[in-house]
């Protein structure tokens, strides 16, 4: 569970978020929603810890993340999980190397030990053979999935997930979003993934927060959303399939 306490934060002066209060279920996929410039990607960052909160506190199961000190930090970023937008893999290493990376960095397994690590996570994302290929030799939707198994080898309690369906084709975007609820439940880890698309709100929705001009405007489940008479989060959610529609008419 993550808890966010009233969280606010600027840039020069520019408020981004604004009294943010919300609470981040275990063993569920919780979803930031929310337009671009709403302030969600600067949300999830400062949970992460990648940005500090200028006021607030973020709470990882009764832990105050943003007031430990640095090796504190440190010691609880080994249970966490990072899926960056586009993968972020490294692109002079290799698959094999670049799920390796976390354990390299975090643990003092043997070299065997992290490979046999690494395998067993890309045998989950179920990607096979392709330990020695580099990130351009393989497709965009498998670069994911190595993603997920670089988030994942440390066998984390909190995933994060920045627009994991960002330059997917709907099909393989299902894909990645059924990966990310099964690994939230095998794994029972506390999973929030930022995201515009809707097709992956109605998927995994477990619980929904839209940010609208950095502040919460509403919360529910994907039960819930389409019952709202919030007027910008129906603008939104308007657009949002609007722009999904076209995506896929480009497409075919």
């Amino acid at each position: 569970m993550i808890e966010v306490k009233k969280v606010s934060k600027s840039f020069n002066d520019i408020q981004v978020l604004k009294d943010i209060n919300v609470l981040f279920e275990k063993g569920k996929t919780n979803l930031i929603i929310g337009q671009s410039g709403s302030g969600k990607t600067v949300l999830l960052k400062s949970i992460v810890g990648l940005y500090d909160a200028d006021y607030g506190d973020i709470i990882f199961d009764g832990t105050v993340f943003n007031k430990l000190e640095f090796d504190e930090k440190k010691e609880m970023r080994k249970q966490i999980g990072m899926l960056f937008q586009g993968g972020a893999l490294f692109d002079s290493s290799t698959v094999e190397e670049n799920v390796m990376y976390p354990l390299d960095m975090f643990t003092k397994l043997s070299s065997s030990e992290k490979r046999d690590r690494a395998n067993e996570c890309l045998k989950r994302v179920n990607i096979i053979n392709a330990n020695k290929l580099y990130p351009s030799e393989i497709s965009g939707g498998m670069q994911k999935r190595v993603a997920i198994a670089r988030a994942i080898a440390l066998n984390p309690k909190y995933l994060f997930c920045d627009e994991p369906n960002s330059g997917l084709d709907p099909k393989t975007a299902i894909l990645i979003d059924d990966l990310i609820k099964e690994l939230t439940i095998e794994y029972d880890m506390t999973t929030i993934v930022n995201t515009h698309d809707m097709n992956s709100v109605m998927e995994i929705g477990d619980k929904v927060m839209f940010i609208y001009k950095g502040e919460k405007w509403w919360e529910g489940t994907k039960d819930e959303i389409f019952d709202t008479e919030n007027a910008e989060l129906n603008n939104f959610i308007f657009a949002s399939k609007l722009s999904q529609k076209i995506r896929d008419l480009k497409k075919q």
